[in-house]
């Protein structure tokens, strides 16, 4: 793809780290999203071709893009880890989205990474008894230290 066929191409991220450090700031929606497009780098899809893969509802992308935009805006300067065309610039006269080969390479190798911190049962991280909130268990690494008592 050509930057000036892309829909704002000074946004999409280049750096390996910056991408993997998006990866792990963003929320599990958007991880789902960046590993579906780094399995087919270099090939712009249709929001419903990707929502089709992952199994997704409808409008799911649009809904994962607007919560995302404080991080991208806040975090990253409005940059993102993955590329646009326009409806214009497509061939299907939709928007369409991808990653480029680097990208997809930055992200899966944050999913290895994020896989091999992970020391909790199944896959999933080590969790402690919150407390109170009826029972709820938290990630480790969102443990609050405990207060202290007067």
């Amino acid at each position: 793809m050509t930057g000036s066929s892309q829909h704002a191409p000074q946004n999409a991220m280049t750096e390996p780290g910056e991408i993997e450090r998006f990866h792990d700031r963003c929320s599990d929606l958007m991880r789902e999203l960046l590993g579906e497009l780094a399995e087919t780098p270099d090939r712009p899809r249709t929001f419903p071709a990707i929502e089709d893969a992952i199994g997704w509802p409808r409008r799911r992308i649009a809904s994962v893009l607007g919560g995302v935009s404080r991080l991208r805006h806040t975090e990253f300067g409005g940059r993102r880890p993955y590329r646009f065309l326009g409806d214009r610039q497509s061939a299907s006269g939709r928007w369409e989205m991808w990653m480029d080969a680097a990208q997809a390479r930055a992200v899966r190798s944050a999913r290895r990474g994020q896989k091999a911190l992970t020391l909790g049962p199944a896959g999933t991280p080590p969790l402690e008894r919150g407390s109170g909130g009826g029972g709820q268990r938290r990630p480790a690494a969102e443990r609050r230290p405990p207060a202290r008592s007067r």
